[in-house]
């Protein structure tokens, strides 16, 4: 039985930190900053549940692993363009069949009193 998109179960990494050099500005590229990266992944974990098994389902560990090295790599002016470079790498685990991922820039150049900046994207399988 295969689940309709709306019917998904979730699976949530929240607030997970790296450092990485992303930004139009040339002071971010040199001195980098924290990026903040939510990300929440739809898939049917029924079969992982009924067979307890790590490998029907998202190894979170692993995932969290692949995002901190995707954030530290090559640096891009958008935080958009890293938003979709994440979800694409949620999108590499078969079982996932949407993932809607948020990158916050806490310390973004604006020239204001702000709490955040963040951009959220959803992306699925066709």
């Amino acid at each position: 039985m295969s689940l309709d998109r709306t019917d998904l179960d979730r699976i949530e990494v929240r607030g997970l930190r790296a450092r990485g050099r992303h930004g139009a500005l040339p002071a971010e590229r040199e001195l980098g900053q924290e990026f903040v990266v939510d990300v929440s992944l739809g898939l049917d974990t029924r079969p992982a549940a009924e067979t307890d098994d790590l490998s029907r389902t998202v190894d979170y560990g692993t995932l969290a692993g692949r995002l901190v090295a995707a954030v530290e790599a090559d640096p891009v002016d958008l935080i958009e363009t890293l938003a979709d470079r994440l979800a694409k790498i949620c999108l590499e685990d078969p079982v996932v069949a949407e993932a809607e991922v948020t990158v916050h820039k806490p310390s973004a150049p604006v020239p204001h009193p702000f709490t955040d900046v963040a951009v959220k994207i959803r992306r699925s399988r066709p």
